[in-house]
């Protein structure tokens, strides 16, 4: 993609792994919402995904992860956020 190399990929892995078992990551799944489509999910399907993705050069910090459902994550893959956000409004508009 970004020309981003493989062991940075797997180190900005690693340290989501470790956040994902922190305090910090169970309070903020705690409510059980994805950050994208709103809908209340249990903490075991919510997924952690990077708004700037780690392809496209985004980091593990707790500034750039947020829980999301599969289906939302799996449907984002590796869009920066504005992507996103105009993939949702030709959704909305019947576009795609």
């Amino acid at each position: 993609m970004d020309g981003v190399d493989d062991a940075t990929i797997r180190t900005e892995r690693a340290k989501a792994r470790e956040l994902r078992k922190s305090r910090w990551w169970q309070q903020k799944t705690s409510s059980g919402l994805c950050y994208y489509c709103g809908r209340k999910f249990p903490y075991k399907q919510l997924t952690m995904d990077h708004l700037i993705p780690l392809a496209r050069g985004g980091r593990s910090t707790k500034d750039n992860l947020v829980p999301s459902c599969k289906e939302c994550n799996t449907q984002k893959n590796s869009l920066l956020p504005l992507e996103w956000e105009e993939y949702l409004d030709k959704l909305k508009q019947g576009l795609l």
